[in-house]
């Protein structure tokens, strides 16, 4: 369904009032397959959000392609969503208004937005809290709502950039569980960007690891756990921690190739 074909970016910078370039991602390859949930795991600044912005058609490529159903991604398109770390909610809407705001650019009736708005609310569980303003939400209630709001336009893919990175160790562990159950529910192709092995190892179909920048794709793991996943159960298991444990080494050794 997406497939990445020797993708490169180069960023162009001015240090000391001197031109420099940055390579940030060179020639990764890699095919992500329909209704799949794929995390992509490297050291900072290793480009995967690059590659993120460059799959949702934010910013183009300097080399080579990104195709979504045999199509060239060369803009956004709706049938892409993101959900970023900063929660990016409009603070002078409400939490439906901020889950309608998609649904209104592209132009649906008014009466119609609120229903899958109200929908969504529901899926997340802040149907009470739709009156609110940003302000009055706890960090992971935020979260919920972005959440609400990409999945209400129904995108084919979801495309997460460390989406519960700002929140504390319990609220990440919720929000991991309850993304889980509306992927059952949902079954959106999902590529996921973290820096956590276990959330990768948890979340995940597959596991990609990068190694440091130009980032590249070091290894691609399948993730041998059963669905649907028990989060105490799985995080038990001997796969789990062994699985986590080889990310570890394969993200050492990834960086050790690049110094």
């Amino acid at each position: 369904m997406v497939e990445l074909q020797k993708v490169s970016k180069t960023f162009q910078k001015v240090v000391k009032e001197k031109p420099m370039e940055v390579k940030a991602l060179a020639e990764v390859d890699l095919s992500i397959r329909e209704k799949e949930f794929v995390s992509v795991i490297g050291p900072s600044g290793c480009g995967k959000t690059t590659l993120l912005r460059i799959i949702d058609g934010l910013i183009p490529c300097d080399g080579g392609q990104v195709l979504i159903n045999g199509k060239k991604v060369t803009e956004p398109g709706p049938d892409r969503a993101v959900v970023f770390q900063t929660f990016a909610l409009l603070p002078w809407r409400t939490v439906l208004g901020n889950v309608e705001f998609s649904l209104e650019l592209r132009g649906i009736p008014k009466d119609q937005r609120a229903q899958i708005a109200r929908t969504y609310l529901e899926h997340v569980g802040l149907s009470e809290f739709e009156d609110h303003f940003p302000h009055e939400l706890s960090g992971g209630m935020q979260q919920r709502a972005g959440l609400a709001r990409a999945l209400a336009v129904n995108p084919l893919i979801l495309l997460m950039d460390e989406p519960f990175g700002s929140v504390d160790a319990q609220t990440r562990q919720l929000l991991q569980e309850e993304l889980l159950e509306l992927w059952q529910r949902e079954k959106k192709t999902v590529i996921f960007v973290t820096h956590s092995m276990d959330e990768a190892v948890y979340l995940s179909d597959r596991v990609v690891v990068m190694t440091r920048r130009p980032g590249q794709v070091a290894e691609i793991l399948d993730v041998p756990l059963a669905r649907p996943r028990i989060a105490n159960d799985v995080r038990r298991s001997k796969e789990f921690v062994e699985l986590t444990n080889y990310i570890w080494e394969s993200l050492k050794k990834a960086m050790d190739k690049r110094q």
